[in-house]
C-alpha cells in the first residue's frame, strides 16, 4: 500500500470528485482548518503519487493546513479507465480546492503537473494565493515537439504500449534506472524506500491509463504560450542538472512575466526532483518564498 510511505504523524483523507475518489494526507488530528492551505502536488509519471514530496511537506504542518493528494489516476486515488487530457487535471483540482480548502491555496507542484497548475491558476486566479513551483513543464516548451519523439509514437501502439509501461515503469529495476538516467543527478541519492514508493504506485489496478497518457504526450503543450498571463505570485525552483527539461529553458519561460515570477533558483548537484534528492535544502528554499511571496501585494 502506497499509505505506509507517507510520513508518520500523517493520515490519509478523501474528497470526492466527478472522476473519482481522491486521497489526500494531512496532520494526524486536524489541524485548524483556519490556518493556511499549503497543498503539495506530485508530478505525473509511471509510479508518481503524494510520496514525491513526503520528505519535505512534514516540515510545514505546524504553521500550515498541508495537503497532499494522491491525484485522481494515481497513488491510492481512483484509477478511472479514460484517455487523460489536461482538462481533467483541472476539474479535479479545482474540486479538491472547492472541498478541502476554506480560503486561496498557496500550492506547491512539479514537473508537468506544474505547468498545468500555471494553465489553471490563469483561469482562476482567486483560487491561488501564490504558487512554489519546481521545473514547471508542459514538455512542448517554446515549440518543442514531444509527440514526435521516439517514446510518445511508441506509446501510440495498441499491446506495445501496455509493454512499455509493464517494462519500463511496473518493476523495481526500471524505477531504479529511470531515477538514476532522468531524475536524480547522483544515482546514490536514490533509496530503495523510494523505489519501492513509486513501483507500488505503478502496480495499482488500471495505473497504466494515467501514466500512458503522460507518455504519449496527450497532456503536452507550450507553457511559453501562457506564462505571460499569469498574476499569482510565483517562485520557481529548478535542479540544474534536470534532464527532462534544462535550466537554461526554466530561465527563459520565467524571464517571460517578471511580474508573476518573483524568484528563480538553481539548485546545484539536483535533477528534476531536488526535493527527493536534497529535501533539507528544498524545505530552506520554500520556507524562504513562502516568506516573501506571502508578504507581497497581489
Amino acid at each position: 500500500m502506497v499509505d505506509r510511505f507517507q510520513p508518520p504523524g500523517f493520515e490519509s483523507r478523501s474528497v470526492n470528485t466527478s472522476l473519482g475518489t481522491m486521497v489526500y494526507y494531512t496532520a494526524s488530528g486536524g489541524e485548524s482548518d483556519a490556518a493556511p492551505p499549503l497543498v503539495f502536488l506530485h508530478s505525473v509519471g509511471g509510479g508518481s503519487s503524494a510520496y514525491e514530496w513526503s520528505k519535505v511537506y512534514p516540515a510545514f504542518a505546524g504553521r500550515y493546513r498541508v495537503l497532499a493528494p494522491d491525484l485522481v489516476g494515481w497513488g491510492q486515488s481512483a484509477h478511472p479507465v479514460r484517455d487523460y487530457q489536461v482538462a481533467d487535471y483541472h476539474q479535479m483540482l479545482g474540486e479538491l480546492l472547492a472541498a478541502a480548502t476554506a480560503t486561496p491555496a498557496v500550492v506547491v507542484a512539479s514537473s508537468l503537473t506544474a505547468g498545468m497548475v500555471i494553465r489553471l491558476a490563469i483561469e482562476q486566479p482567486t483560487w491561488f494565493r501564490a504558487l512554489l513551483l519546481v521545473c514547471p513543464t508542459g514538455f512542448g516548451d517554446f515549440g518543442l515537439d514531444y509527440q514526435r519523439g521516439l517514446a510518445a509514437q511508441l506509446a501510440r501502439v495498441p499491446g506495445l504500449d501496455r509493454l512499455l509501461y509493464a517494462v519500463g515503469a511496473a518493476n523495481a529495476e526500471a524505477v531504479r534506472n529511470f531515477m538514476a538516467q532522468f531524475l536524480f543527478a547522483r544515482r546514490d541519492r536514490i533509496s530503495e524506500e523510494m523505489v519501492q514508493a513509486y513501483l507500488a504506485s505503478a502496480l495499482q489496478p488500471n495505473a497504466e491509463y494515467a501514466a500512458l497518457a503522460s507518455l504519449r504526450g496527450d497532456l503536452c503543450f507550450d507553457l511559453a504560450r501562457y506564462v505571460g498571463q499569469l498574476t499569482v505570485p510565483t517562485a520557481v525552483f529548478w535542479g540544474e542538472e534536470a534532464r527532462f527539461t534544462p535550466c537554461e529553458t526554466g530561465r527563459r519561460l520565467a524571464t517571460l512575466n517578471p511580474q508573476a515570477v518573483k524568484s528563480f533558483e538553481a539548485i546545484a548537484e539536483t535533477g528534476v526532483w531536488p526535493h527527493l534528492e536534497l529535501p533539507a535544502v528544498m524545505i530552506g528554499l520554500l520556507e524562504r518564498s513562502l516568506r516573501q511571496l506571502l508578504a507581497d501585494p497581489r
